[in-house]
Formats: C-alpha cells, sequence, structure tokens
C-alpha cells in the first residue's frame, strides 16, 4: 500500500457523498470566517468615525488678542473639527446635557471647550496670569474602550494645533520683545559710549585740576614761605627804620654847622690850588729849559765837529766818536737820573696842581651844596620818621599777610587731597563707565533682533521645535492590512484544526495493513495538507483580489503561506493522531497559547517573560513575522530560515504522526471503545 493510495482513499471517502462534499467544502472555507471576514469587517475602521456621533460643546467667551483683536479659538477650534468630518459631531447647549447624552449612549464621547479657553490662550502674554487653556473630554468605556484611545489621539492632536499656533504667537511676540530689548540695549550702549567720552573729559579735567591744586598746595607753601620772610623783613625794616630815624636826627643835629664850615674849606682850598699853581709853572718851565738846554748842546756839538772838520783838526771818524761820546755821556747813568728825577718831580707837582685845582673846584661845590644837603638830612630824618611808623604798619600787615597765607595753604592742601580723590575716582568712573559701554555693546550683539521673516521662522520652530521626519522601511496601507499576517496565520491554524473535527489522523484500514508506519503516517498526513493548501489558497485569492490587500510579493507570500499551512497540518495531524481525543484539546491549548505570544497585535516583548519561551517555541510567532515581511515589503533575508523552521515542524508533526502509528497498531480495549469521544 503506498503513501498516495492510502491518501486517496480517505479523500475518497470524504468526498463519496454530497454531505461530505459540503463538510469538505465548508471547511476549507472557515479560515474565511476568522481571516477574510475579520478583516473585511475591521480593514478600515478609522475611514468610518464619522458615523460616530460625538458632542461639542463651545462655551468660550473669546479674549483680546496681544496685537487688540478678538480671539475666538474655541470657536475656531470647533469649526476646523467639524470641517474635518472626522466624528459625527453634534453640537450641545451645554456641558451637563452632553455627559448625560455620553452616559446614555447617545454620544459616543463629548467634547467642551470652556468659557475661559481663548483668555487661558492669550495669558500667557502676562507673567502674573498665566493660565492652561483646557479642554474638556468626557468618555465612556461602557460605550466602547477602543474609542477612549481614538479620542485621546484626537484630542491630543488638537492640542497639538492649537498650542503650536497659539505657541507661535507667542514665540513672535517674544522675538518682537527681543527685538526692543536689543534696540535698547544698543542705545544704552551708546548712551553709555557717551558717558564714558564724558567721564574720561572728567577724568582728564579732575587730572588737571589735581595738577593745578597741587601747584596752587606748593605756591601756597611759598606764598607762606615769603609771606614769613616778608613779616620778617618788615618787622627788620621796622627796626632799621627807628634807628635811621634816630641816626638820622643825630646827623641833622650834628651837621647844622656844617655849610660854614664847607665855605671855609672851600676858601683854603682855593688858596692851596693857586699856590701850587704858581709852584708848577715854575717847575714845568725848569723842565722845559733843562730840555731845551740839552737839545742845544748836542747841536752845539755837532757844529763844533763840523767847523773842526773844515779846519781839518779832525775827520768824520773823530767827528763822530766825539758825537758819540757826547751822546754816551748825557746818556749815562747820573744824567739820566737826574733828568729822570727832574722829570718825575714836575710830574707830581703837576698832580698836585691839578689835584687841588680839582680839591678847591669840589671844595666850593661842596660848600654850595652843603646847605642842600643839611636840609635834605633834615627831609631825610622826618622821611625817616615816617617811614619807621610805616615798617610797624607793614610788619603787622604782613603777620595779617602771613596769617591768610597759611590759611590758604591749609585749604590748597585740602583742595589738593579733594582734587586727587576726585582724578582717582574719576579715572575709575571712567574705565567702570568704558567697560560699561563694551558690555553693553556686547550684550546688545548677543541680544536677537530677528526681522519680520526671521521671527516667523523661528517662532515657528519654539512653537513646535520637534518635527519628526518619519521613514517607513515597510508600511501597512490600512489597519485590516496591518492585521492581515496575524489574522491569516491564525486562519490557517484554525482552518487545520477544524479539519481534525471531520478527517481521520489515521484510518484503521491502513494501521491494519503490514505497510510501514511511516508510509501510514504520510499517508494519513497528506489529505489534511491538501485541503489546507486549498484553504490558503482560497483565503490568500479573497483577501488579495477581494478585500485589496495587495501584497508587495503576492506570489512568495502565498508559497509561503503553503509552507505554513503544510508545517500547521503536519504537526496538529501529528498531535491528535498521537494523543487521540485529548489531542484536540492539546491543539486548542496551543492554539491560545500562540495567539497570546505571537506578537500579532502588540508586540511579542510586551508579553510577559513566561510567554517568551512560547514565542521562541511555537511556529505561529515566525509566521506572522514571515508574512509581514512579504506583505509590507521587508527584508526577505529571514524568510530563508523562516521556511526552513516550518519544514522543520512538519518532520516534527510527521516523527509524531509516525510514533501513532506504531502505538495505534497494537489494539486495546481503549482502541475498541475509547473513554472519550469527540
Amino acid at each position: 500500500m503506498t503513501v498516495l493510495r492510502l491518501a486517496r482513499s480517505e479523500l475518497k471517502r470524504m468526498t463519496g457523498g454530497l454531505l461530505p462534499k459540503l463538510t469538505i467544502l465548508a471547511l476549507t472555507m472557515v479560515p474565511l470566517l476568522y481571516g477574510a471576514v475579520y478583516l473585511y469587517a475591521n480593514w478600515d475602521p478609522y475611514g468610518n468615525l464619522d458615523k460616530i456621533d460625538a458632542a461639542l460643546v463651545v462655551q468660550d467667551a473669546g479674549a483680546a488678542s496681544s496685537d487688540g483683536t478678538e480671539l475666538q479659538a474655541g470657536r475656531k477650534v470647533a469649526d476646523s473639527l467639524v470641517e474635518g468630518h472626522v466624528f459625527n459631531w453634534q453640537q450641545v447647549a451645554t456641558a451637563e446635557e452632553a455627559d448625560a447624552g455620553v452616559q446614555s449612549g447617545k454620544y459616543a464621547f463629548a467634547l467642551k471647550i470652556p468659557k475661559d479657553f481663548s483668555a487661558n490662550l492669550v495669558s500667557p502674554g502676562s507673567f502674573d496670569a498665566a493660565n492652561q487653556a483646557m479642554l474638556n473630554v468626557t468618555t465612556n468605556d461602557a460605550n466602547n474602550y477602543l474609542l477612549s484611545t481614538i479620542v485621546d489621539k484626537l484630542t491630543t492632536a488638537v492640542h497639538s494645533t492649537v498650542a503650536k499656533e497659539v505657541g507661535e504667537e507667542t514665540a513672535n511676540q517674544l522675538l518682537t520683545g527681543f527685538g526692543t530689548i536689543h534696540a535698547q540695549i544698543v542705545k544704552a550702549a551708546d548712551g553709555a559710549a557717551k558717558l564714558a567720552d564724558g567721564v574720561g573729559k572728567l577724568s582728564s579735567g579732575a587730572a588737571s585740576l589735581h595738577d593745578g591744586t597741587s601747584q596752587l598746595r606748593s605756591g601756597a607753601g611759598e606764598l607762606v614761605a615769603g609771606q614769613t620772610k616778608l613779616r620778617d623783613g618788615a618787622k627788620q625794616l621796622d627796626d632799621g627804620a627807628g634807628q635811621l630815624s634816630a641816626g638820622l636826627g643825630e646827623l641833622k643835629d650834628k651837621t647844622a654847622s656844617l655849610p660854614a664850615d664847607t665855605r671855609k674849606l672851600a676858601d683854603g682850598a682855593a688858596q692851596v690850588a693857586a699856590g701850587n699853581a704858581q709852584l708848577n709853572a715854575k717847575v714845568q718851565d725848569v723842565v722845559g729849559q733843562l730840555e731845551a738846554f740839552d737839545a742845544g748842546a748836542r747841536d752845539r756839538v755837532i757844529a763844533a765837529n763840523a767847523r773842526l772838520m773844515e779846519a781839518g783838526v779832525i775827520d768824520q771818524e773823530q767827528a763822530d766818536k766825539i758825537l758819540a761820546d757826547y751822546d754816551a755821556a748825557a746818556g749815562s747813568a747820573p744824567v739820566a737820573d737826574a733828568k729822570a728825577k727832574i722829570a718825575a718831580d714836575a710830574a707830581k707837582i703837576q698832580q698836585l696842581s691839578d689835584g687841588s685845582a680839582a680839591v678847591s673846584a669840589g671844595a666850593a661845590k661842596f660848600a654850595a651844596a652843603t646847605p642842600a644837603l643839611t636840609g635834605a638830612i633834615g627831609k631825610a630824618s622826618a622821611g625817616a620818621d615816617q617811614l619807621s611808623a610805616g615798617a610797624a604798619t607793614l610788619a603787622a600787615g604782613q603777620q595779617t599777610a602771613l596769617n591768610g597765607a597759611s590759611a590758604l595753604a591749609d585749604g590748597a592742601a585740602k583742595l589738593d587731597d579733594g582734587a586727587a580723590q576726585l582724578a582717582s575716582g574719576a579715572a575709575t568712573a571712567a574705565d567702570g563707565s568704558r567697560t560699561l559701554a563694551n558690555e553693553l555693546a556686547k550684550g546688545a550683539g548677543k541680544i536677537p533682533n530677528p526681522d519680520d521673516s526671521q521671527k516667523s521662522e523661528v517662532s515657528k520652530v519654539i512653537a513646535d521645535p520637534v518635527a519628526v521626519n518619519k521613514v517607513s522601511q515597510a508600511k501597512a496601507g490600512s489597519y485590516g492590512a496591518g492585521l492581515a499576517p496575524f489574522f491569516l496565520t491564525l486562519a490557517l491554524w484554525i482552518g487545520v484544526f477544524m479539519l481534525v473535527q471531520a478527517m481521520r489522523p489515521i484510518t484503521q484500514r491502513a494501521l491494519a495493513s503490514n505497510a510501514p508506519s511511516w508510509k501510514i503516517a504520510v499517508g494519513g498526513w497528506l489529505p489534511f495538507f491538501a485541503v489546507s493548501v486549498l484553504q490558503a489558497s482560497i483565503l490568500t485569492l479573497v483577501v488579495n483580489f477581494g478585500l485589496g490587500l495587495n501584497p508587495v510579493h503576492p506570489v512568495l507570500m502565498w508559497l509561503f503561506m503553503l509552507a505554513a499551512a503544510m508545517a500547521f497540518s503536519a504537526l496538529i495531524q501529528g498531535v491528535v493522531a498521537l494523543l487521540g481525543t485529548p489531542g484536540k484539546f492539546v491543539v486548542l491549548i496551543l492554539l491560545v497559547l500562540q495567539l497570546v505570544s505571537s506578537g500579532g497585535t502588540f508586540p511579542w516583548q510586551t508579553t510577559p517573560e513566561p510567554l517568551h519561551v512560547v514565542h521562541q517555541i511555537m511556529p505561529m510567532g515566525y509566521v506572522v513575522t514571515g508574512m509581514r515581511h512579504l506583505v509590507y515589503g521587508g527584508e526577505l533575508s529571514m524568510i530563508l530560515p523562516t521556511v526552513l523552521g516550518l519544514l522543520g515542524y512538519t518532520l516534527l508533526g510527521a516523527a509524531l504522526s509516525t510514533l501513532a502509528v506504531r502505538k495505534h497498531k497494537y489494539w486495546t480495549l481503549k482502541t475498541l471503545k475509547p473513554e472519550i469521544a469527540v
């Protein structure tokens, strides 16, 4: 007996009449109930939310925005929601009516915009009264649990949109404020620069003032010293003037007879001068006679020599010798000394004559001037008296001036100290004001000063600083497409599971034959595989063409579903063949475990830790992952390992079936009359 004959006989038995044929047809359509029909019902639920009634209550009273216009944010939000047609919005007058409608089920949920919505939106412009704008949502899970999640997403989207819009306006105002601050800081920096220039001039003037006060202080000191000397001099002048007055008084008394005495002196001097003049005349006449004699004697010698030469007494040589001897005798020491003595005496007598004449003239003048001298001495004595009195007054005034100079010196010292402090403070103020100007200029450069276009762009970024650039490497087209891999896999398992309700895993006739156990096992599995292939093919056609799944790899998807059907049918047939009726419960338990661990809806990593082990060892999770890659267009490198894994599960099912054949070849009373049959 061959494997194909065993499989054909079982299939022939299942199609031998009308009812068996209808049964096979019904079993073939079972996956459609769990796969296609469920997906059809949930293919695009978000696209039909406009059929859900939702209450909308608008109580917003509006508010004045920063530019003075009236802001009706609540009405704007309501109009946006109504125009969006996401839900069938029913505008309700009061919040109480809306809440009652949610409680009764008339409305799925209620969205209420309170009276202060707009006022709170503009409140960030005032730091004293900033409040969050609230959107009040009323839900009731008794109406629908998932609807609450959908409403949360809706209100989050509304919140984000309104917050972005209002945040953009607030950010624009903030940036405008920065621009105003920048302009004011620039003005402040300019003012500080001018202040620094002024304080610099003040510092320079203060330094000059300090130099002047230092010079004034030094001059005041010198003035005090000078006034001291003047005071001392005035005292000395006072003393000297007193002495001069006394001396001139005494001189006046003693020179009272001086005019008469000088007249006598002048007369005597005139007589002496006359006598000396007569004596000088006589002496000068003698000197002239001597000089004339001396000159005449030489001429006479020369004349005598001439006569002697004419007489022939002497010759020229002798004559020259006689003249030379005369000159030698005339120029001898005794003669020369006598001449010099006479000349000197004559000169002295001339001087005496001249001096006595001068004395006579001076005495005459003195005698003439003596009356005036005595009058002047009298006047000098009177002036000395006045000078003494003035010197005393001057001494007293100089003392007063010295006191004033001392006070001036003290004031100049204090003024100099104050000027020094002013110069130091002005220099510090100049440095500080310059630093202030520089720092204000730096600060102005760091404060934003955006133009209108920059404010528009930056305010958009501030209002919505994070943008999500979503790149979908593999994307499901709809909600139903997102669930398709899970429900198609589930439908394949349930379809095979339903086959064991009507088909025998192993025929009794095959067990009674002498065929090898593996042939009987494979022959019992092939009918299951054939029907599961038919189930998978019909399900693929309906989902792809009827529902419009449009997988990226349709052929590979169909082949992969056939591989899954092969593994599922082998496992289920093997378990039921080995365990009999209890095996059906085992298959059901395996179905439940895989439902919660395969990651068909939520990621399998979110399940409790013990279910992670189930995910790792059971085939459904791998099939769901492989289907996602084939339907959405993901990486295909994991498909081949998954198919090899499904082949392994197939071999495991075949092994269980072979073990069941060996076990059931030996009949017992339980075989003839089982304890339970389902």
